[in-house]
């Protein structure tokens, strides 16, 4: 694949740079742009002439996370028999374990350029990432549990069960420095640096014989790996199903009623409006 609807791809010498390009939603992950994204790193792997990759997103964000806004506006949705439901389900939740892994197993280095939101699957994204800067302006959540959704093992592999639990099952957002605390992401600049400081990283990467960066990368790719964490996120699809398959009871049935009413941005107002004020970042103020 060489032409690209959803992402853009610019290299300077041995770096490249794959940049989310849905901005108009804030860079939602949609099954077309990941299969971009994956075939632009294949493709990468394989291109001797790149040495580095750094992700980042176009506009105000790095991702919204996967796209959860094809209702917007119709009617409640009608649930499927069970069985179909968690094949549904099953069949894309499993494929999230093979997507994290490839990042970590990439055989080059990935540096991920967080500019803006980061949010529910673009914040997992971040999490697989090798090294992860942040700007000022970042803000981190998984605001999906809201509505019964799931988390990744990835976050408490990082930072902790203790930290994990705090956000993933509050949902709250949190800002770069609250991020880089917790030991998600490795620095954070001021927002007008953060290009600057990623390729900074990402051509002092690039001067290390690429076969020393590939098989010390392995090292730790593969030593989690073999410490269970293939099995880990494995288990994380298969329960994403479950939790998927648990969003028809009382708690949610006022987002749906919303959705329907007012759209999406209903939907999202009704989820997240009882958690203003939070604790950190742009929803830390009381609404007016």
């Amino acid at each position: 694949m060489t032409d690209y609807e959803f992402l853009l791809r610019e290299q300077d010498g041995a770096v490249l740079t794959l940049t989310l390009n849905r901005p108009e939603a804030l860079n939602a992950l949609s099954r077309a742009l990941e299969e971009e994204l994956h075939a632009a790193l294949d493709a990468a792997a394989a291109d001797d002439s790149v040495r580095v990759i750094v992700l980042t997103g176009a506009g105000r964000a790095f991702s919204a996370g996967y796209d959860i806004s094809g209702a917007s506006g119709g009617p409640v949705r009608e649930r499927q028999p069970v069985s179909g439901f968690l094949r549904s389900h099953w069949n894309s939740a499993m494929r999230n374990p093979d997507m994290m892994m490839h990042i970590m197993q990439l055989p080059k280095p990935v540096i991920a350029a967080i500019n803006g939101w980061c949010v529910g699957g673009g914040f997992w994204y971040s999490l697989a990432c090798d090294i992860t800067i942040a700007s000022d302006r970042a803000v981190f959540a998984q605001p999906e549990v809201r509505m019964i959704s799931n988390t990744t093992v990835l976050f408490a592999l990082l930072a902790g069960w203790k930290h994990a639990h705090r956000y993933a099952l509050t949902g709250d957002h949190f800002d770069a420095q609250e991020a880089l605390r917790i030991g998600v992401i490795n620095e954070v600049v001021p927002h007008d640096q953060l290009m600057e400081r990623s390729y900074a990283l990402a051509h002092r990467l690039a001067q290390v014989p690429p076969d020393s960066v590939r098989l010390n990368k392995a090292i730790t790719s593969y030593g989690l790996e073999a410490m269970g964490l293939r099995n880990a996120l494995n288990v994380n699809g298969m329960l994403s199903a479950l939790v998927e398959a648990s969003n028809d009871g009382p708690d949610v049935e006022h987002l749906e009623r919303a959705r329907a009413e007012r759209g999406f941005r209903g939907f999202m107002e009704a989820r997240d409006g009882p958690f203003t004020p939070e604790p950190f970042g742009p929803r830390a103020q009381p609404r007016d």
